[in-house]
């Protein structure tokens, strides 16, 4: 089976590396279209279907942060950005915007090979729905928006990017190494404590739904279907 994607990149020499590491490790199933501006890039992705789209967050015209927020208001096609900016509030804001990963610059082709191909199968193998639902929680990863009880909750970014992770594993343990790497990146200098934290502060903003995360003992959370 054939897989299209789209490359938003304003560097000539990354959309040539990673388009031809593609096309030899998928042996030619992957069919990358690119674009080298904002714009160029959000008119591409308004006009064509696409398995997966690859964007760069700093380009001209229009960044990446603002197409993602604009192709989210129609589809729910996986994105993973690639950025050389590695702050923290940077990646907490691409998640919050919709975003399925977030790859800091210098990376590992065949780690963002790995990470593209585990999302394509993931989005083809499942129905994606728009509003998640575990128990009185509801969530809508697209337009940001957590209810519980049908009441609206507000969450600040790290701690809906938590909770949009366990409820995508409802049911299953998430470790706090898990989370560290999903919400604050590979090269935060940190310890587990952080994620304990701001679990703390999710409970907290769930109030009598806050019971259906569970905590496991030295290893991290599950987020229970029913109270």
């Amino acid at each position: 089976m054939a897989f299209k994607f789209l490359l938003v990149e304003d560097d000539a020499e990354i959309r040539e590396i990673i388009t031809d590491y593609f096309m030899e490790k998928s042996g030619g199933t992957f069919h990358i279209d690119d674009a080298k501006t904002g714009n160029e890039g959000q008119q591409k992705c308004l006009d064509n279907e696409y398995d997966l789209v690859l964007l760069d967050v700093m380009l001209p015209e229009v960044d990446g942060f603002a197409i993602c927020r604009e192709l989210r208001k129609k589809s729910d096609v996986p994105i993973v950005f690639i950025t050389a900016r590695h702050k923290e509030n940077d990646r907490l804001h691409g998640y919050h915007l919709g975003c399925d990963d977030y790859i800091a610059k210098p990376f590992s082709l065949a780690e963002l090979y790995a990470k593209v191909t585990a999302l394509i199968k993931r989005s083809k193998g499942t129905v994606r729905n728009e509003i998640m639902t575990a128990g009185s929680i509801k969530l809508n990863p697209y337009r940001c928006t957590v209810f519980v009880n049908e009441a609206e909750v507000t969450l600040a970014p790290m701690e809906f990017a938590i909770l949009k992770i366990l409820m995508e594993n409802c049911g299953r343990l998430v470790s706090r190494e898990s989370l560290l790497i999903r919400v604050w990146g590979y090269d935060f200098d940190g310890n587990d404590r952080v994620v304990d934290n701001h679990v703390k502060k999710l409970r907290k903003a769930l109030g009598g739904a806050s019971k259906q995360i569970k905590t496991v003992f030295k290893r991290g959370y599950k987020l229970e279907g029913e109270n």
